[in-house]
């Protein structure tokens, strides 16, 4: 009988080790181990650094599934511009802004000073990644002719920093703020402030 996993099998191990990292991380900061990653997950030590070199390679692919949860939201053609801007401020708003997301901030602004590549790293798989296609999205908007012309980038930049702002620093400094399940009314104010700024030449 064959000792190495079938790949639906190393595919769920790769799964149970991200979602523990995830939770790990969230509860202990950069300083959970990988002996207490491998234990949440349920897999051997050996498997964790088989599916991840080091602690850094796991903490980078935890942001990148999160960052790609956010993105799923700008996928398809389902509905015009301003509901698939909903969609993706809702899932953007509650990732950066719950609990997750928050304990993931924490835990960087904690170690980055001693471990800077790792900020790069989480940069490149988690903000970076949705920075680059929240930019695609907004371009192919603006050729569309939905958007007026202007740069991408900063439209895009723009859009993060009304989705975060002051909200975010209230929810790390533990002030007291409104849920996010009923963040509708505040999130359609940004989507329609972001939709007039940028509205085409004549439709502002």
């Amino acid at each position: 009988m064959s000792r190495h996993p079938t790949p639906l099998a190393a595919a769920e191990s790769r799964q149970r080790l991200i979602q523990a990292a995830a939770e790990a991380f969230r509860e202990e900061g950069y300083r959970a181990s990988m002996d207490r990653i491998a234990e949440r997950a349920g897999v051997a030590r050996q498997t964790v650094y088989n599916h991840f070199p080091c602690k850094e390679d796991l903490f980078s692919e935890v942001a990148r599934i999160a960052a790609d949860t956010i993105l799923v939201s700008l996928d398809g053609d389902e509905g015009g511009l301003r509901e698939r801007l909903m969609r993706f401020a809702h899932a953007f708003r509650q990732r950066l802004l719950g609990d997750e997301g928050l304990a993931m901030f924490r835990t960087l602004s904690a170690e980055v000073p001693r471990f800077p590549a790792l900020g790069q790293a989480f940069f490149d798989k988690g903000p970076k990644q949705t920075l680059d296609r929240l930019t695609a999205f907004l371009a192919a908007a603006m050729s569309d002719g939905h958007l007026r012309q202007d740069d991408p980038t900063f439209a895009a930049e723009t859009l993060l920093g009304m989705l975060c702002g002051i909200e975010h620093t209230r929810r790390l400094f533990s002030i007291p703020a409104r849920a996010l399940d009923a963040d509708q009314a505040m999130v359609a104010k940004i989507i329609d402030c972001f939709l007039r700024a940028f509205a085409p030449e004549g439709k502002a």
